[in-house]
């Protein structure tokens, strides 16, 4: 079993209604720590993206699928998160361009330039309380899974299972890195935002591929 286009495009819709469905979720955490719009800004970038999937060209290609949403998301969205996780999608459609079906190798290759795009746009490291406790235990699981020979749904379920096990990790810790590096230790006992959606993304690419 391989991943293509119509995966993508389940994995994007299914991204836009969780991140609808977690809206206020999200917004009350970024309120705790940060200026309390992660949520809206999300819900909104994926409404935008859900307004022109069906406008797709016939033969597009899930690299075709993520350029759409970065390049809506980085141009809809305002705060830190349209940056970085629409840079998260455009390093994803650079990593599996030219390609119709994704084996768990290329699922791999993706997540692991999605979470490399978003360290280089946001500069930060495992433990400073961001997206990236979610994402780095997620390739880390995804690549062990391919490697012992799981299928992509395996693979991608492996990455799900940390980013949310990530995300929850990123309670205890100090922010370093944007509003919530302000609070200081005040910041601990708050679940990170950023790490959260992106938890719930993950999730949303493994259940497309059910």
């Amino acid at each position: 079993m391989t991943l293509g286009t119509d995966w993508a495009i389940a994995w994007v819709r299914r991204s836009a209604a969780v991140v609808a469905e977690h809206r206020v979720e999200l917004i009350t955490l970024d309120r705790e720590i940060g200026d309390g719009d992660h949520g809206e800004n999300l819900d909104r970038g994926f409404t935008a993206v859900i307004a022109k999937l069906d406008g797709l060209p016939e033969g597009s290609t899930p690299a075709d699928v993520f350029k759409l949403v970065a390049t809506t998301l980085i141009s809809t969205v305002g705060g830190a998160s349209g940056p970085l996780v629409g840079t998260a999608y455009l390093k994803a459609a650079g990593a599996v361009n030219g390609k119709a079906d994704l084996d768990s190798a290329a699922l791999v290759e993706l997540l692991t330039a999605a979470r490399d795009g978003v360290v280089l746009r946001g500069k930060a490291a495992v433990g400073d309380k961001t997206m990236i406790d979610a994402w780095t235990p997620a390739v880390a699981a995804a690549s062990a899974a391919a490697e012992a020979g799981a299928d992509e749904k395996a693979v991608l379920e492996a990455a799900a299972d940390a980013a949310s096990e990530g995300a929850a990790a990123t309670e205890p810790l100090v922010a370093h890195k944007g509003r919530a590096s302000y609070l200081g230790e005040r910041a601990i006992g708050h679940r990170d935002p950023g790490a959260q959606s992106s938890a719930l993304i993950l999730r949303a690419a493994a259940e497309a591929a059910a």
